[in-house]
C-alpha cells in the first residue's frame, strides 16, 4: 500500500518537474491553469487533506531521526500564493519542526557579505523543514530584472561582467549539491501564475478592505516588467533544475490545486528520505520494562494499571486497595 501511494504521488508530480538539462519556455511548456483532470475543487480538498496527514506523519519521523533536513524554496511573482501555500500545506505539522524565513531587501550587514550568506544563515537544522518564502533565487531574478541591485552588492569590477548570471547559476547549483550531499534535501517550487489571474488577485486586494494591506503600488510597477520576469524565470529553470535539486512548476491559477501539488512534491521528498523512528537498545528496553512495572504498581484502586494498553485493546489488571501491589 505504501509503495502504491509513493508511485501514485511520483506519477502525479512528474508533469510538474523540470527535466534537468532541458531548455524551458515558461509560457509554452507549463500551463498555469493545469488541474490534472481534477474537475471539482471538493476532490482537490480531499487530496490536500490526505497530503497534510502524510506530511504530519513523515515530519514526526524526520524530527525523531534527526539525520536529514529539508529546505523548501518558494518562488513566485506577487500574488502567486506563497503565503497561502505555506499556511495550508503545513497546517498539520508540528510548528516546532518547521521554520519559515522571508527575504526582502538586503540589509547593510547582509550587503557586507557574499550574496548567499544571508540564506546560509537561515538554513534548517537536521530533523527540521525550513521554508524560504522567496529564496536565494532572488539573486538571479529580481537582481537580474533590476541590475541596479547588483551595484549595491559591492562586487569587485571583475565580478560584475556579462558572465555574472551564468556564474551564479553554477554557484547555486554547487551550493545545493553541497547541501544535499550533507543530508539536506532541497525542494524547489515555482508557483506559476498567469498574467490575467494576477490582475484579478490585485483587484481583489483593492476591492476587499481586509486585503488592502496586502497591496502595494510597487506590485503594479513590477507587473509592468512581466515579460522580463518570464524570461528570467525561464532561464533560471533551465539552468538550475538538477538531478539533486530539480524544479517543480506548480500551476497556481487555482489555489487549491497548487496547494495539492506543493503537498505532493514535499510528500514525495519525505517518502524518498523514508525517515524512521530510532530503535532503542536491548538494555534500554529492559529499563523501560522495569519502569513500566513500577508505574503499573502505582495505579489507584479501580484504575487500569496501563490506560494506554487498555485503550489499545490489551486489558490490564486493575489497581488494588491502597493503590500499590
Amino acid at each position: 500500500m505504501v509503495d502504491d501511494r509513493a508511485a501514485g504521488i511520483a506519477a502525479f508530480i512528474e508533469p510538474l518537474r523540470v527535466e534537468p538539462g532541458t531548455k524551458v519556455h515558461l509560457a509554452e511548456d507549463f500551463d498555469p491553469g493545469y488541474k490534472a483532470g481534477i474537475r471539482k475543487k471538493k476532490e482537490g480538498v480531499e487530496l490536500l487533506r490526505g497530503g497534510i496527514e502524510l506530511l504530519a506523519d513523515y515530519q514526526r519521523r524526520l524530527a525523531a531521526q534527526d539525520t536529514y533536513g529539508v529546505l523548501v524554496c518558494l518562488q513566485a511573482l506577487d500574488a502567486g500564493g506563497k503565503d497561502g501555500t505555506i499556511r495550508h500545506v503545513m497546517s498539520g505539522v508540528n510548528p516546532q519542526g518547521v521554520s519559515v524565513s522571508s527575504f526582502k531587501v538586503p540589509s547593510d550587514e547582509e550587503l557586507d557579505h557574499d550574496y548567499l550568506w544571508r540564506y546560509a544563515c537561515r538554513l534548517p537544522r537536521r530533523g527540521e523543514i525550513g521554508i524560504f518564502n522567496r529564496s536565494h533565487y532572488e539573486e538571479v531574478l529580481v537582481v537580474r530584472v533590476h541590475p541596479e541591485n547588483l551595484e549595491r552588492q559591492k562586487l569587485p569590477e571583475a565580478a560584475r561582467g556579462p558572465d555574472v548570471w551564468e556564474r551564479r547559476y553554477r554557484e547555486i547549483n554547487q551550493w545545493e549539491r553541497y547541501l544535499t550531499d550533507n543530508g539536506f534535501k532541497v525542494v524547489k517550487l515555482f508557483l506559476n501564475l498567469s498574467k490575467e489571474e494576477q490582475r484579478a488577485r490585485f483587484l481583489k486586494r483593492i476591492d476587499v478592505p481586509e486585503r488592502n494591506w496586502k497591496f502595494s503600488a510597487a506590485d503594479v510597477r513590477e507587473r509592468a516588467r512581466w515579460d522580463d520576469y518570464q524570461r528570467a524565470f525561464s532561464q533560471m529553470l533551465s539552468a538550475t533544475s538538477t538531478q539533486w535539486a530539480p524544479w517543480y512548476v506548480i500551476p497556481a491559477d487555482h489555489k487549491w490545486f497548487g496547494r495539492v501539488c506543493a503537498a505532493a512534491v514535499l510528500g514525495h521528498t519525505l517518502i524518498e528520505i523514508d525517515p524512521q523512528y530510532p530503535q532503542v537498545s536491548d538494555r534500554t528496553r529492559r529499563d523501560l520494562a522495569k519502569v513500566r512495572r513500577e508505574l503499573e504498581r502505582q495505579a489507584p484502586e479501580g484504575a487500569a494499571s496501563d490506560p494506554y494498553a487498555e485503550s489499545a485493546g490489551k486489558p490490564k489488571k486493575r489497581g488494588r486497595s491502597g493503590g500499590k501491589g
